[in-house]
């Protein structure tokens, strides 16, 4: 009998010993913001907005997650990003896979509950230790329960901004880095005014992603990483200066019956422009627009932007929309 309660002890206290060896923070609910929030503090609270769309906001300086649902912000937690040399990349992404349970590709051993991968070469958010600074090799970590209730709440698809002070793309807005295809497929030949195609039939499911490129004057529309449509598109009064702005696309319509959208990131000096406003100053084939409306959904997300989308970005299915 001894010898079973010295066994029993002994079980335990390794088990102990090997959940201590992991590292990983728990993590601990408060109710609210405060000048007290420590590492491993999250708020979580997704009774305020049970349905729609969700939408992750990932601040590098801030070290901070702010999740928001249908536009209402549900949840908040301290996060650990990438260290210096292993810095986690800013940029617009979508969540391509998730996994209760993972192990690392890259560093055997290193455990990974509510895995959810941001990129096919080694981004994701996670559970793990948050020391109260950049430690990991550009995952996200996060508080061991939060990550749990995070998982909850997400899909294949949802959306991702992860940002920091210094962020500006100064070259292109590189839609294609979300899309499949080949590295180096030289660009398609450009529209003329009042042209347009569409192919839905090239990706009848999944996530739709749009953007609005003033610089090469078309739009863009993208359903589980394939172009789908384009068209030619004139604008007035805007250009220069407008900069990049990501939108989400609500469960809520407006009396036409249209979608309400929420302004979720901007990058340059300009205040985001209302959608609604772009679209009257946006001329484009009407029959092109009303594919494209139709294949908005709650989810769905809309880039304005100033910058050139080039097709040679494109680099194998599903990585991120927008990128420094």
């Amino acid at each position: 009998m001894k010898w079973q309660l010295a066994f029993a002890f002994v079980l335990i206290l390794a088990t102990s010993l090997g959940a201590s060896a992991a590292g990983h923070t728990k993590g601990r609910a408060v109710q609210e913001l405060t000048p007290s929030f420590k590492n491993g503090d999250y708020v979580w609270h997704p009774e305020v907005s049970p349905a729609g769309p969700v939408v992750i906001i990932v601040s590098l300086p801030a070290q901070r997650m702010y999740v928001y649902r249908n536009g209402v912000r549900i949840g908040v937690s301290t996060v650990s990003t990438g260290t210096k040399g292993h810095a986690t990349p800013t940029g617009i992404f979508t969540i391509l896979q998730k996994k209760v349970t993972h192990e690392s590709n890259i560093y055997k051993g290193a455990r990974m509950p509510h895995m959810q991968r941001l990129t096919w070469t080694g981004i994701a958010f996670h559970a793990g230790h948050l020391p109260g600074y950049p430690a990991s090799h550009g995952c996200v970590r996060l508080p061991v329960d939060f990550a749990a209730k995070l998982y909850s709440v997400t899909d294949n698809g949802t959306s991702v901004i992860i940002t920091d002070d210094k962020f500006a793309p100064s070259e292109t807005a590189e839609p294609g880095r979300l899309l499949s295809g080949k590295t180096g497929a030289p660009s398609a030949p450009v529209l003329a005014k009042g042209q347009f195609e569409w192919h839905p039939q090239d990706a009848p499911t999944g996530p739709v992603s749009i953007v609005l490129s003033t610089l090469d004057q078309e739009a863009y529309v993208y359903r589980n990483g394939v172009e789908i449509g384009r068209a030619a598109v004139s604008t007035t009064g805007l250009g220069q200066g407008l900069g990049s702005h990501v939108y989400s696309a609500l469960d809520k319509f407006d009396s036409n019956g249209r979608p309400e959208w929420i302004s979720t990131a901007s990058f340059g000096r300009a205040p985001a422009p209302d959608v609604k406003e772009v679209v009257n100053r946006a001329t484009m084939a009407p029959e092109f627009l009303e594919h494209a409306r139709a294949a908005v959904t709650p989810g769905t997300t809309l880039v304005i932007t100033d910058l050139r989308v080039s097709s040679r970005s494109r680099s194998g299915p599903g990585v991120d929309i927008l990128t420094d």
